[in-house]
């Protein structure tokens, strides 16, 4: 928040920003929601999951945070297994957030994907292929309307023309780029609750605050 929102002598201190977000945490949920709604003026948004570690790969055997909440999971993009949580988001074209689930880590995309985008259906959603499924994209056209796009893996009998590969992988980047400003700038990996709602309260706040920034910069 300091970094991309206030200056740090007009901000509280650590400690009281905490408690203030604990206690301020319904008010936090509400207003994101509220931002969030404005997500579905946008041409389309994407869904996609982020690895959130909650330790070093060489203690995920031993460690006791978030004992039977947390488990281990595989981050293809890393090919490495870690122990933590996973953060299921769908984001729009402009960046901005919309539903979120935060998962344990082992938990697949698919099953995350409904509860997803059902918070704050927009009617054009893209994937990868982690979430390729023709039951999925039924089910959430016939209930929720949204046409959910997904490419086709290679054992697939879809033909697909190279140009829309190249379309939906354009389109797709702007989940990356979120993501890497959601690591580097607003430190979502980098969470030190030890409890539940703290984590919870933390995430929220992270998310209000990027929903600011983006908000900011499409209105300029």
């Amino acid at each position: 928040v300091i970094g991309n929102l206030f200056s740090k002598d007009l901000f509280p201190e650590r400690s009281r920003y905490n408690r203030r977000c604990r206690a301020l945490s319904f008010a936090i949920k509400w207003i994101r929601h509220q931002l969030a709604k404005r997500g579905q003026h946008h041409a389309y948004a994407v869904v996609d999951s982020l690895p959130i570690e909650l330790c070093h790969h060489a203690r995920m055997y031993r460690v006791k945070r978030f004992q039977g909440i947390a488990d281990i999971g595989y981050c293809a993009s890393k090919k490495m297994a870690y122990y933590g949580f996973k953060l299921h988001l769908q984001i729009t074209d402009q960046a901005l957030p919309m539903g979120y689930v935060l998962t344990e880590a082992s938990c697949h995309d698919r099953t995350a994907a409904e509860t997803v985008m059902a918070q704050l259906p927009h009617p054009y959603t893209l994937g990868d292929k982690g979430y390729v499924s023709q039951a999925l994209q039924k089910k959430l056209y016939d209930e929720y309307k949204i046409a959910f796009w997904t490419p086709a893996r290679k054992n697939q009998r879809v033909a697909q023309s190279k140009k829309w590969k190249q379309w939906m992988k354009q389109k797709r980047k702007i989940v990356e780029t979120a993501f890497s400003v959601l690591v580097d700038s607003f430190r979502i990996t980098e969470i030190r609750a030890n409890s539940v709602s703290g984590f919870e309260t933390a995430l929220d706040g992270i998310l209000l605050a990027h929903s600011l920034v983006v908000l900011g910069l499409v209105e300029r």
